[in-house]
């Protein structure tokens, strides 16, 4: 069994509040948690306008799958033109 965990730092520029900022983090993790095998939520700079962190985790027999599944969940956040990326780190257990 492979487990993979990608944390994802990122930047909203054209937040003006936490409410702003809440709109589009819930909706990239409600459509990953729904399209894909894979579990997500915030983690840090919950107080923060403009920057998050998110994680994605996914579990499977091969790391192949695993991979997969985080890659599309990270190609959601990219598609995304109210979020960037900064920082993308992935570990495997």
């Amino acid at each position: 069994m492979i487990i993979g965990v990608v944390r994802c730092e990122c930047m909203l520029y054209n937040a003006q509040s936490l409410k702003d900022k809440r709109a589009v983090i819930k909706s990239i993790l409600t459509k990953a948690k729904q399209r894909f095998n894979i579990s997500a939520a915030e983690i840090s700079f919950h107080e923060a306008w403009q920057r998050t962190e998110l994680v994605f985790t996914s579990v499977a027999n091969e790391k192949v799958a695993v991979e997969r599944e985080l890659q599309k969940a990270i190609k959601l956040i990219d598609q995304n033109g109210d979020i960037e990326r900064t920082e993308t780190i992935f570990e495997w257990l």
